[in-house]
């Protein structure tokens, strides 16, 4: 936790929240088996409330995803939890995230990953996530509109990359935007979803299957 406050020095004594709410949330993080202590004090401290309008803030610590408009929603603490974990396993420097949303998972790398970029398809919802990086002083935290699909190719290439939407198959646009030796994440599937790890090995990806999830579908284009 002291190392987490240095890093980020604007979350010291505010509290966003009750400690006892931030605390339930945690703990039950760690019996559901998430282990990294930075992943839980980065939880522990965000204001999960402030990315989701006023009406849904009292849930936020609950274990559910929970619908930001436009169809899409905010990952439950523990899927945030669980791909953040799995991504800080090969300590980037750099990550890509597909599917800005709220802007609380960039929130999250942004507290743990020294660059993090991320790209959203929805203006509306973009211009909500941008403006909370900002006010939590998150400098290291860059918010794009762009088609996920295509990654972000003139910032590449990425040591991690996090989907937060699913497509049908990975595409190949983010396999060719990660660096050799990096990581990627990503639920893949249509009706039924499994959450994969990509290693990139010697221009190989290396596939792991880590768990059934459901998440929105990464869909095409932009909408301003």
């Amino acid at each position: 936790m002291a190392e987490f406050l240095r890093l980020n020095p604007q979350f010291k004594g505010i509290g966003f929240t009750s400690q006892r709410t931030r605390d339930r949330m945690v703990k039950r993080l760690v019996e559901q088996g998430i282990k990294n202590p930075q992943v839980l004090d980065a939880l522990g401290y965000l204001p999960r409330h402030l990315f989701l309008d006023e009406a849904l803030a009292h849930r936020a610590y609950e274990d559910t995803a929970l619908p930001i408009g436009l169809g899409q929603t905010l990952s439950q603490p523990y899927i945030v939890a669980r791909m953040t974990e799995l991504l800080l396993e090969v300590e980037p420097k750099k990550a890509l995230e597909i599917g800005a949303g709220s802007g609380y998972q960039a929130a999250v790398l942004g507290c743990l990953v020294p660059e993090v970029w991320s790209v959203e398809r929805l203006e509306a919802l973009l211009e909500k996530a941008r403006s909370r990086i900002k006010n939590l002083k998150l400098s290291n935290v860059r918010l794009h509109l762009a088609d996920g699909h295509y990654g972000l190719e003139r910032e590449a290439p990425f040591d991690a990359i996090l989907v937060t939407a699913a497509p049908k198959q990975l595409p190949p646009n983010l396999f060719e935007q990660l660096a050799e030796g990096g990581r990627l994440i990503a639920p893949i599937g249509d009706e039924h979803q499994m959450l994969r790890v990509y290693d990139k090995r010697n221009g190989q990806m290396l596939q792991t299957d880590i768990a059934a999830v459901r998440f929105v579908p990464l869909l095409p284009g932009t909408e301003k």
